[in-house]
């Protein structure tokens, strides 16, 4: 559900009170938990830390980005693998066929 229009987006204060204690473009990156935060024309240039639950990753803030969330852009799930039994025998095979490959290409040369 989004906020409703006449309160206007929400940005966190304290973000903004940060954001004027460093200098645009620098090499400093503002730490911030608040992944609710809405991207504001204000942030457009600077580096933000953004925690994604267990790290902080860097989002150097685009023109493009101005209205998205902060947490948007700070994945809180890593994503491993498919498969199961199945997806091993496949990459088993697939390195196999690889190695088959090589060996040819260095008998031939």
């Amino acid at each position: 559900m989004s906020r409703s229009s006449k309160k206007g987006p929400y940005v966190d204060q304290k973000l903004l009170k940060k954001l004027s204690k460093v200098e645009k473009g620098g090499k400093d990156i503002v730490k911030t938990w608040s992944r609710a935060s809405e991207i504001s024309p204000e942030m457009v240039g600077y580096k933000i830390g953004v925690h994604n639950g267990r790290h902080f990753i860097e989002v150097s803030v685009k023109e493009e980005m101005v209205g998205h969330r902060l947490g948007e852009f700070s994945p809180t799930r890593t994503f491993a693998k498919h498969g199961g039994k199945m997806q091993k025998d496949m990459e088993m095979r697939a390195a196999q066929t690889a190695r088959d490959a090589a060996k040819r290409e260095k008998a031939s040369s």
